[in-house]
């Protein structure tokens, strides 16, 4: 830019009809033609200083430029690799997330298998629990029942039932022989034959034993001591199942 505009000075000067050999500086400095080259060296520095303000703001934008791509091109390299590394993640968890929800599933199935058994077993240990607590308060009442039976007789022990007020022989009577019917398969093994028959006998006519005088079948009657020895084993009979089935209740 500079050449071209010394160039276009020196034509001005040239074409000029006033050069010649004498040249007038002053005068010179007053003509048209002067003043447009000295606007136009103006323009010139003003042109070159712009130019350079101009390249340095260039130099400075393309660092910038440079700067910004290399980091912007980085940046955009480990977003990439962070949606790489996250589309992985979120494949494994995926993965993850269906194989946990067979799980789950198989294990609902489990608990609800489970559920069922233990519903099922807790039945069965209420129905067990309801027919011990039967049990054990029959048993008790005929405990009870034995104890004030063998009580009476205790008062008579090795004498005569004929000493026995009748209210009371017929009361043990009752008693033996509700015993009797009612636990005929637990006593199955506690009474030998013969005791079963003594108490038979007894049961079926108590009343033969409160006679003023005796008869012939009072004469071959049993005494107390057979009778409250029946009782008795019937007592520790029903005393030692009462224990038995409470220790398993326990265990259970």
């Amino acid at each position: 830019m500079a050449r071209m505009l010394s160039r276009c000075a020196a034509v001005l000067l040239m074409a000029s009809p006033s050069a010649g050999l004498s040249f007038d500086v002053a005068a010179a400095k007053n003509r048209p033609v002067s003043k447009v080259i000295t606007l136009l060296k103006d323009m010139m520095k003003q042109l070159e200083k712009e130019a350079e303000e101009d390249e340095e703001i260039y130099d400075k934008m393309a660092c910038w430029c440079e700067t910004n791509d290399k980091e912007k091109t980085k940046s955009i390299a480990d977003a990439e690799a962070r949606i790489e590394d996250l589309t992985t993640k979120i494949e494994e968890l995926t993965a993850a997330s269906a194989r946990l929800n067979t799980e789950i599933k198989n294990h609902e199935k489990e608990v609800a298998k489970n559920q069922e058994a233990l519903d099922k077993a807790t039945a069965i240990r209420e129905k067990q629990l309801a027919e011990f607590n039967a049990e054990e308060k029959d048993l008790l009442e005929s405990i009870s029942a034995l104890k004030a039976a063998v009580t009476v007789l205790s008062k008579h022990h090795g004498g005569s039932l004929l000493q026995i007020p009748r209210t009371h022989m017929m009361s043990v009577a009752a008693t033996l022989q509700y015993q009797l019917r009612k636990h005929s398969s637990l006593l199955q093994g506690a009474l030998t034959p013969s005791e079963r028959r003594v108490a038979a006998a007894f049961v079926q006519a108590p009343q033969d034993y409160f006679d003023a005088a005796p008869t012939f079948k009072q004469s071959y009657a049993p005494q107390s001591g057979e009778i409250f020895g029946i009782l008795r084993q019937m007592k520790e009979t029903f005393e030692s199942n009462l224990s038995a089935s409470q220790k398993e209740e326990m265990a259970n």
